[in-house]
């Protein structure tokens, strides 16, 4: 045994201070998932850690110890338990929730920042230094930015040992580790077995009634907590899917969103399934140029369907208000989707400027088809990624249908996206790129706040110049500017279940006026 497990943990400081080590014990107890994610439980006497779902008998008191982190407990000496495989549990929502230090140096160690800059071009990113970024890290999760990516290494790999036919060799440099020693140490110490041992032998692939996996995709099932309002985020996606970049195909059986991702190592595409039922995870599959970018379009696909939420912590909260509550009773688990790709959002939510959601829905696919780069085949209606910002910059004026003022709104911004003087990318300080934003012509408090709630995934973006939300509110008898300071942290889930309440018949909501902003 080693001597990090014979002395415990030290005390790291809580994410959240409601979940102390008692409250802690009572989750694992009652094999709560809301908790998955949010801390792991690591037991003395068998050397393994867990998620606080795992369904094996519940350890004594005495014999558990609780780690903010994977990477914690990974350094503890502990191994990843077979059984609840605690890699695959969603992510914190504290990452999207907090706007500190450690806030956003996870964001940007989930996109995979430190794979492909490492710790170095994380620190700079985020304007300290490396050992002020490591004594952070390690104060609040136990580990520093190299052991946190590290962790976040062994679950690709473990999901390339499982899902695909590489080598051992290739799924090493595909998983980010420099070396293949380096992989064969980790997987052992993480899972305790071999690379060769944790492979899936083929006939245990799949699961039954499950078609065999396409060649050259990566199945994946994408955990999320509680409950998941999946129809309704199905919805919005389709709506404001953009032509030739994005697709929602229904079969009859099965409803997929799809769409393309420009990665840093190429084009790929995503689709995920609406589930028929609630099972705790979307199905996903995922086919890359380069399958280093596997940790990318994870993340981004994640933070599309908004994944790492606390659905009950929103719910609860917003549940509470009179004016809210029916709404929260109809959908729980409303999600406030995000985006895969910042810039990309930025750009359509100018162009969604005082125009319905489906006429900037069109504009955006002729953009595409007129910029956008072609995938290097189709993909059934995925034929391109969506224009770049440089792209967009240098844009015929013939192709953008819209007036003057916007044209100049969408060129000074796609200008700025370009060289880089306004950045959105993950980790990214909001209040800084939100003065960015407004210092451009023709960018406003709406459209501020819109690539806050959805490139920037701000879970407490508010809207309330919007005619949706005006609509929204009026549907439910709230007044023109409601108190909505009882909604925070959570007021772009308010917001999208004022959006919802106007595709409710029974609320018999006039027609809007389209000449305020939309959203796309």
């Amino acid at each position: 045994m080693s001597d990090a497990r014979q002395s415990g943990p030290r005390e790291w400081r809580r994410l959240d201070p409601v979940i102390d080590q008692e409250t802690s014990y009572r989750a694992v107890s009652s094999r709560d998932a809301r908790f998955d994610g949010m801390f792991f439980t690591a037991v003395r006497t068998t050397g393994i850690y867990c998620r606080p779902s795992c369904p094996a008998t519940t350890p004594k008191r005495q014999h558990v110890h609780f780690y903010p982190s994977a990477a914690a407990a990974q350094g503890a000496g502990y191994r990843a338990c077979r059984r609840c495989r605690p890699d695959t549990v969603p992510g914190s929502p504290d990452w999207n929730l907090r706007a500190d230090l450690v806030g956003r140096a996870m964001r940007m160690i989930g996109d995979g920042v430190v794979d492909r800059e490492g710790v170095t071009g994380l620190a700079a990113r985020l304007g300290y230094s490396e050992r002020h970024l490591t004594r952070e890290l390690v104060a609040e999760l136990g580990a520093g930015p190299q052991a946190l990516a590290r962790s976040q290494r062994a679950h690709t790999a473990r999901l390339l040992l499982q899902t695909t036919g590489l080598s051992a060799t290739d799924t090493a440099f595909a998983a980010g580790f420099a070396s293949v020693r380096q992989f064969n140490d980790t997987v052992r110490e993480v899972y305790g077995l071999t690379p060769t041992e944790l492979r899936r032998r083929p006939g245990q692939q799949g699961r039954p009634g499950q078609p065999a996996p396409v060649p050259g995709t990566i199945p994946l099932r994408l955990a999320h907590r509680g409950p998941l309002a999946a129809a309704q985020l199905f919805d919005f996606l389709a709506v404001r899917a953009v032509p030739g970049v994005e697709e929602v195909v229904d079969t009859g059986r099965t409803r997929t969103y799809r769409r393309t991702l420009a990665l840093p190592g190429g084009p790929g595409t995503a689709e995920v399934d609406q589930p028929r039922r609630p099972q705790g995870w979307l199905d996903c599959r995922l086919t890359l140029s380069s399958l280093r970018d596997l940790t990318s379009a994870v993340q981004r696909i994640r933070a599309l369907f908004d994944l790492d939420s606390d659905p009950d912590a929103v719910d609860r909260q917003l549940g509470a208000d009179p004016l809210l509550a029916p709404l929260v009773a109809a959908r729980p688990g409303l999600r406030s989707p995000g985006h895969v790709d910042p810039g990309e959002l930025a750009v359509r939510a100018v162009l969604g400027q005082q125009v319905t959601v489906a006429a900037a829905r069109t504009l955006a696919g002729r953009l595409a088809e007129r910029y956008g780069e072609p995938l290097p085949a189709p993909s059934g209606g995925l034929t391109r990624l969506f224009p770049s910002s440089a792209a967009l910059a240098e844009a015929d004026p013939a192709d953008l249908a819209m007036p003057g003022a916007r044209q100049r709104a969408l060129r000074g911004l796609c200008a700025a996206l370009a060289t880089g003087s306004v950045d959105l990318s993950p980790g990214v300080d909001r209040e800084q790129a939100a003065a960015a934003l407004l210092a451009l012509p023709g960018i406003g408090p709406w459209t501020v706040s819109y690539i806050r709630m959805r490139a920037l995934a701000d879970p407490d973006a508010y809207l309330p110049g919007d005619v949706g939300v005006r609509h929204g509110l009026r549907a439910v008898g709230g007044a023109a500017a409601p108190d909505d300071t009882a909604w925070r942290p959570w007021r772009s889930y308010a917001v999208h279940h004022l959006w919802a309440a106007l595709s409710t018949p029974a609320l018999n909501i006039p027609a809007i006026n389209t000449t305020e902003p939309e959203a796309i």
